[in-house]
């Protein structure tokens, strides 16, 4: 990548990183927080940038387009300490009362959540919008959830607001969390926890490591098998380096991980998902199960009910959809529009990035439903010059999960 500076990354614009290029305009920003394994992270030759508060690294020796290629052939291991660990605990002692009490405040259904699941979730708004995504899994003792880090202090905030009454809510900041991705990962983390072997895809379970407790879940966000692990703080950093002991596994930074979900076709909150971005228009229907439904056991209840069950029976007028550029990587903010002379924008880019393992650039973004068909070809402005882009499927690469 030379010696280009950290606004000129094609990375920098899917994974909303700040940029550090001085200012006089405004006051210095607040200390960025330090990750649990921050010495660790300098030590390896991470190129450390701010993200959502958090000093964070961003790629490592192999450069991004390296790591991400490494994730996919082997495995690569992600700090996501960043974001926010929560155990949530019924009052009553009775995990199936803090389901109930959740489900005040998502639409998904936590109650049929087995002891050993997880699901992924989202808040909504009470005009039907999505406050932040998350996953919920079920320890059988308490719901464990993982929030976006920069949603953490309003998601508490709000978890402690309406769930009071009914449940405790912890927030776990003594723990580390780390992702370990690729068709070698689980054989590099059953060296170490054999147990791993036997989960599958959403499988969630806690572990005795070190004689330390550890919740190890089969998921995470490139699209590849892969593991999610919350360990102590204080062990992180030996665990960090046992794992790095295996021949297939290299720290993989910030900038991979967004081309790798990208190219996955997952949402990135505050990107691809907003307080302005209904679930059904983010085309995530299929996380709603059937007993929040109409004609379900426990239909509605959730903050935006009324608009989200009315799209879910009806449709909405917009919806995400995947679009591959012609000629050139079409980037976040770009407007969408019918043909080359248009101007009158249809939808706009949400994300977008060139697509190592796709091998050619790909994008997220929203347009009107009556546009919304595989093959539809649309313009994205880019600086003025008009791009062809063609609707696709999502994802641009198969997912290779454990089911």
């Amino acid at each position: 990548m030379g010696r280009c500076t950290l606004w000129q990354l094609p990375v920098a614009e899917g994974v909303a990183i700040v940029s550090s290029r001085p200012s006089t305009a405004f006051p210095p920003p607040d200390p960025l927080r330090q990750l649990p394994l921050h010495d660790l992270h300098v030590a390896q030759g991470a190129r450390m940038e701010p993200f959502a508060g958090w000093a964070m690294p961003i790629h490592y020796g192999l450069g991004v387009l390296g790591e991400h290629r490494h994730t996919r052939a082997a495995a690569g291991l992600f700090d996501v300490s960043h974001m926010g660990q929560i155990m949530l605990r019924a009052r009553s002692g009775e995990t199936r009362d803090a389901a109930l009490a959740l489900e005040t405040l998502v639409p998904v259904d936590v109650v049929s959540l087995r002891p050993g699941r997880q699901r992924y979730a989202f808040f909504t708004t009470p005009s039907g919008g999505i406050s932040d995504d998350l996953m919920i899994a079920n320890l059988d003792t308490c719901l464990y959830l993982v929030v976006n880090a920069a949603r953490m202090v309003s998601d508490v905030a709000y978890l402690r607001e309406r769930l009071s009454a009914h449940c405790t809510v912890e927030v776990l900041s003594d723990r580390a969390l780390l992702a370990i991705q690729g068709p070698s990962a689980c054989a590099a983390l059953s060296a170490l926890v054999p147990m791993v072997a036997a989960m599958r895809f959403m499988d969630a379970d806690v572990f005795s490591i070190d004689g330390a407790s550890c919740f190890i879940t089969r998921s995470g966000y490139t699209g590849e098998d892969g593991f999610e692990i919350s360990v102590p703080a204080a062990m992180a950093a030996t665990f960090v380096v046992q794992l790095l002991d295996h021949p297939s596994v290299k720290l993989i930074g910030l900038g991979a991980r967004d081309s790798l979900r990208l190219e996955s076709g997952l949402c990135l909150y505050g990107h691809d998902l907003t307080a302005d971005t209904t679930p059904v228009e983010a085309a995530l229907e299929w996380a709603i199960q059937p007993a929040r439904r109409v004609g379900g056991a426990r239909v509605g209840g959730f903050p935006g009910s009324e608009v989200i069950l009315s799209q879910l029976s009806h449709g909405a007028s917009r919806k995400r959809v995947g679009l591959r550029p012609e000629t050139r990587p079409v980037r976040e903010g770009a407007s969408l529009f019918a043909d080359a002379t248009s101007n009158a924008a249809l939808g706009q880019v949400t994300s977008g990035t060139y697509a190592p393992s796709a091998q050619c650039p790909v994008a997220m973004g929203y347009v009107p439903a009556s546009v919304a068909h595989i093959g539809t070809r649309l313009f994205a402005d880019v600086r003025g010059q008009r791009i062809p882009v063609t609707l696709s499927d999502l994802p641009f690469v198969p997912h290779r999960y454990r089911r």
